[in-house]
């Protein structure tokens, strides 16, 4: 009894201290936004209460009949009712008056950021209440809920390297899973991925169980015309999964997927890359738990816009204290992709999930959270901004551990990462120029080379940088006379060269077969010899008519067919799977004529990517190998070794069906 007197003394604490605020805070949005006028604190607490009143009302017939709307218009169909809400709440108040679009969609952004800054202020926590309310709501959905059988929730934190999970845990950033660790529940161990070191080959993998032919984040496919294929293309990824897939993933029997770049066979999905061309897929009433409190979404823009400004004093911070390395690139496109990710997939991921526990109906659920990797790509790995996303995930974590004590069944709460990342300064950083320059120069200036180097802003940033570079070529292609445009094409391409930070693949299209050492040498005698001297490459992999699969460092020569070395190990610090690796990813069938990897100094923990990015992965060298799997004690993982993502597949799949699901 005086526990439930504490709480209503809580809510009523807050309630008083939110509309307070938000009052006062409506009259200083009144300089800001253009045609919004309040004429007394009085006007402002009446308007603050009516609003929160229609609110209570009208929003959960509103955002029912609107649904389809909502889910549709991502969001931005329900600033369009708080805009109606204002309106309203204007005509029932005297001494506001709303007028315009501009005032009708930005107060109630306005007043969402003021109760969010109070609520963190004031460090006001009504969990309870948000729980009870989307229970009442789970009620009115009729479904049959196995509630002795456990489920599990995936939450994959996307780019993570095991060693700097502990770091971040050691230095306080990750409370919720701090405590999960010291109380027993859970453990930690580090796996190994394939190569590529990457979202494509590992999610594949751990959700179909094949990443074959997967050789890096992009590849040719010579016989398609030289098509370069990309793991988060709107086009390709739906094809990857067609190939991949044998409609038995882990997620194929009541799962459901949440921000992957894959689906695992799920029927449910929401934000999924390969299955985003599929409208009729994106609708699903998981959405509804986003959708249920009206502030959401004008919260979410609040703090789409803060993150922007805190990633503009990030590039100021680091400038003033010269950090380096740093990336001199990427502003206003990057601060929009960084604040979707760090902010917008992040909430509702998170929200989406907590209806799911709260219904218990879907089995197995796996989601990405897709922002340190984006922020450690531009900032470093063990950034101030890349531990505060850790930071932030934490909490979300935190708020789904709370869901779970309303779930009508129990649910396993495991949290993993798909590869990690290595620092380092870039490869032309270091020497000065990029990795298609120094193969142009050791071959015909005449030949036709295309290069895409700018793979690795994984999974959701390509669906905003696309449709602008189409844009840009549409208008180039237009403006400029024929004789001027220099840009080649794939399939007219003579040679391409890829990136997947600090993975390169160079592709000969002249030649549809696989090119030999041999025949490389007799056709481009100072190409081979110019790459694996080039101070800041490992080494290179190439196929040998004589041999098989060649290794070719600087001063040695690794012999994979027969694992013979000549002169100094190519591979020595690149770890003891490399050569398993290598020999893997050789038998693909869309292995590049030359494989390159840059050097890798282990001393520094550093690689030099292909790619203007600090944080890279996609290669051998570094943490970039080694995600990790923090998973319920009871699973016993740590008497297996994890190499590769399809083994990992097998072991998370067991572990379902030891659970019935």
């Amino acid at each position: 009894m005086k526990d439930r007197t504490r709480q209503l003394w809580n809510y009523f604490f807050r309630t008083l201290v939110v509309c307070a605020g938000e009052a006062f805070g409506l009259i200083f949005l009144v300089n800001f936004i253009p045609g919004l006028n309040v004429n007394s604190f009085e006007t402002a607490l009446a308007a603050v209460v009516v609003f929160g009143l229609l609110n209570a009302i009208f929003w959960p017939i509103l955002s029912r009949l609107t649904f389809p709307f909502l889910v549709y218009t991502v969001g931005s169909g329900a600033l369009l009712l708080n805009g109606l809400m204002i309106w309203l709440t204007s005509q029932f108040v005297e001494g506001i008056t709303v007028k315009g679009w501009a005032a009708l969609i930005l107060t109630p952004i306005g007043l969402a950021a003021i109760s969010t800054f109070l609520s963190t202020v004031l460090t006001i926590d009504d969990d309870a209440s948000y729980y009870r309310r989307l229970q009442k709501n789970a009620k009115n959905i009729k479904q049959s809920v196995p509630k002795d059988k456990p489920g599990v929730i995936f939450l994959e934190i996307d780019g993570l390297a095991e060693s700097v999970l502990q770091e971040a845990i050691k230095k306080g950033y990750m409370p919720t899973l701090t405590r999960w660790l010291e109380r027993g529940s859970h453990k930690i161990i580090s796996w190994e991925t394939d190569l590529s070191s990457q979202t494509g080959a590992s999610q594949a993998g751990i959700l179909h169980g094949n990443n074959h032919d997967l050789p890096a984040f992009r590849w040719v496919e010579k016989e398609h015309d030289n098509k370069v294929m990309v793991s988060t293309g709107l086009s390709d990824a739906p094809v990857i999964e067609s190939r991949i897939s044998d409609g038995e993933g882990l997620l194929a029997v009541n799962g459901a997927s949440r921000s992957n770049l894959f689906s695992g066979d799920a029927e449910d999905n929401i934000f999924t890359y390969s299955r985003l061309r599929d409208i009729k897929r994106f609708y699903t009433k998981s959405w509804h738990y986003f959708y249920s409190t009206p502030s959401n979404f004008p919260r979410v823009i609040a703090l789409f816009i803060w993150d922007i400004v805190v990633e503009f004093l990030g590039r100021v911070r680091q400038f003033v204290k010269n950090i380096r390395p740093r990336l001199r690139k990427g502003l206003f496109i990057y601060f929009l992709i960084r604040a979707g990710a760090n902010v917008f997939l992040r909430e509702i991921t998170t929200d989406t999930l907590i209806g799911d526990l709260i219904t218990g109906h879907v089995d197995a659920v796996y989601a990405t959270y897709v922002a340190y990797d984006e922020i450690a790509h531009h900032n470093g790995i063990t950034d101030d901004a890349a531990f505060d996303a850790l930071n932030k995930l934490d909490t979300q974590f935190h708020r789904l551990e709370g869901a779970q004590n309303h779930a009508p069944r129990p649910y396993r709460l495991v949290v993993l990462s798909d590869h990690g990342q290595t620092n380092g300064a870039t490869f032309k950083q270091r020497c000065g120029f990029t990795l298609d320059s120094l193969v142009r120069s050791l071959t015909d200036e005449d030949m036709k080379v295309l290069s895409e180097l700018d793979s690795n802003q994984d999974h959701f940033g390509q669906a905003f940088t696309d449709p602008i570079q189409q844009r840009k070529r549409y208008v180039v292609d237009k403006i400029e006379p024929k004789s001027r445009r220099k840009r080649t094409s794939s399939k007219d391409a003579q040679i391409i060269v890829l990136a997947s930070g600090n993975l390169g693949l160079i592709y000969l299209t002249e030649w549809r077969a696989r090119m030999s050492y041999e025949q490389l040498n007799r056709a481009f005698p100072r190409l081979i010899p110019g790459l694996i001297n080039q101070e800041w490459i490992g080494f290179i992999m190439v196929h040998s008519e004589e041999h098989g699969p060649l290794v070719l460092g600087a001063h040695g020569k690794y012999y994979l067919r027969n694992d013979q070395i000549e002169g100094d190990n190519p591979l020595a610090t690149f770890g003891s799977c490399a050569a398993a690796h290598l020999k893997r990813t050789y038998g693909f069938s869309y292995a590049p004529d030359i494989l390159v990897n840059s050097s890798y100094d282990p001393e520094l923990n550093e690689v030099a990517a292909f790619e203007e990015l600090i944080g890279s992965h996609g290669g051998l060298g570094g943490n970039q190998s080694k995600p990790f799997v923090l998973y319920p004690s009871e699973w016993d993982l740590e008497r297996e070794e994890i190499i590769g993502a399809e083994t990992l597949h097998e072991v998370l799949k067991s572990r379902l069906k030891d659970l019935g699901a």
